[in-house]
């Protein structure tokens, strides 16, 4: 969950709370552009900044031996998609979408998260047009195993709305896995044509709705959601199908997690609760809740209560209550129980969507009459795009070249003259 009210259910994230840019090189395009006349506005993704063409390919993961939290009688079924090196950068039709066609059409529905998350007219965007900059289902690229990192979207986010980060980190060597949790995310496209959708908007306006408890149950949900998919990429050379050379590219003694808003929480408890999680990254994620059962005071988890051994990485952003770690009371606990290597960055000029596809999208799609200008920064604000967008890559990737490589570019030493936007603490 975010460190500013929202959501797709509004009435969550504010009861909680109350506790590339267009035209840029080597940008892909949507398929339909607006042209004033009832066609779907255009968007492009930036262009990934290392050495390596990139790859994709998504695998259908079944839990059998838990029920499904939010479908009780029914196992617990996840997406996940691998981002990794390849040979050969994609061409023509061999590019990926960023989003399946039924998974785009919800998404960008009245009842999607394009509209309950970020504020888009309904209908505006051909989610499904966009294209990514990886090679569908490409061999991955020889050379030996590469460090994982793993990423989980915020609440009522689908996963692929991280793919500018997670391209650019596999651009420059990684093997990322994105997790959609099924029916937190806004929805989930299955092989077969099912789709399951956020149970979230369901509850808006529910009389008697305990907050507190759906929200650490979203987040119990998601930290063995994750853990599941640990153990499933231990065995991943069981699986037909998959990419040549993907499974042995994966080098499971080098394993980190970054995640924003609900994510950065799953990131961060998920490495309390599992030591395979060598290091992470929270992106504006709050780490406290309301209390149980209505009580006064906050919830705060385990990793907040315990802290870290290991480095972790907060990426605050200039949201309602966001800002230093000393802004709430979950991330200050962390700060002050932790014994490993921490640091706390701010992206002045900054919105809660700022480390997320939104903030290389939504401006570009402002322009065509998809967003309004106020809800335009409201959601990222007022800091230039690709100056966001560059130092959230900087800083991701040099935590993890650091921690996971062992290539340090000292950048997590200090402030930075090369990013007066992010304010540092240590």
């Amino acid at each position: 969950m975010g460190r500013r009210g929202r959501a797709v259910a509004a009435v969550l994230l504010v009861a909680s709370a109350a506790l590339g840019v267009a035209g840029a090189p080597g940008a892909v395009a949507v398929a339909a552009p607006a042209d004033g006349g009832g066609r779907q506005a255009a968007a492009w993704l930036p262009q990934p900044t290392g050495p390596y063409p990139i790859g994709t390919t998504s695998l259908h993961l079944t839990d059998a031996g838990r029920e499904d939290p939010w479908h009780p009688g029914h196992e617990r079924e996840l997406m996940i998609s691998f981002w990794y090196p390849t040979a050969r950068p994609a061409a023509g039709q061999e590019r990926a979408r960023y989003m399946a066609p039924s998974a785009g059409e919800h998404f960008g529905s009245d009842t999607g998260a394009g509209k309950l998350n970020y504020g888009l007219q309904p209908g505006s965007t051909d989610w499904s047009g966009i294209l990514t900059h990886a090679r569908q289902d490409a061999p991955a690229r020889p050379g030996g195993s590469r460090p994982v990192v793993l990423y989980s979207p915020g609440l009522g986010d689908p996963r692929s709305w991280g793919t500018a980060l997670v391209e650019d980190l596999a651009s420059r060597g990684y093997v990322v896995v994105t997790i959609d949790h099924t029916y937190d995310a806004s929805e989930v496209a299955f092989p077969g044509g099912d789709l399951a959708t956020s149970v979230f908007p369901a509850m808006m306006g529910q009389p008697g709705l305990d907050i507190g408890a759906v929200l650490r149950k979203s987040m119990a949900t998601r930290v063995d959601d994750t853990r599941f998919v640990l153990d499933e990429l231990a065995g991943l050379r069981r699986f037909s199908g998959l990419p040549t050379g993907l499974a042995a590219s994966l080098d499971l003694h080098r394993i980190g997690m970054v995640g924003h808003s609900a994510g950065g929480f799953t990131a961060l408890q998920t490495m309390h609760d599992d030591p395979r999680i060598a290091a992470g990254i929270n992106m504006d994620g709050q780490m406290h809740f309301p209390g149980p059962d209505g009580q006064t005071g906050v919830f705060l988890p385990s990793v907040t209560q315990d802290g870290l051994d290991r480095p972790f990485l907060l990426m605050g952003t200039r949201s309602n209550d966001s800002g230093s770690y000393h802004g709430q009371p979950g991330w200050d606990a962390l700060w002050q129980n932790s014994t490993g290597w921490h640091a706390d960055l701010t992206l002045e000029g900054s919105r809660h969507g700022s480390y997320t596809d939104a903030e290389s999208l939504l401006p570009q799609l402002a322009r065509q009459g998809a967003i309004s200008p106020e809800g335009l920064a409201s959601e990222v604000g007022t800091i230039r795009p690709d100056r966001a967008e560059l130092a959230t890559r900087s800083y991701v990737a040099s935590f993890f070249d650091r921690w996971l490589r062992g290539h340090d570019d000292h950048l997590l030493d200090g402030p930075s003259a090369r990013f007066p936007e992010m304010t540092y603490e240590r």
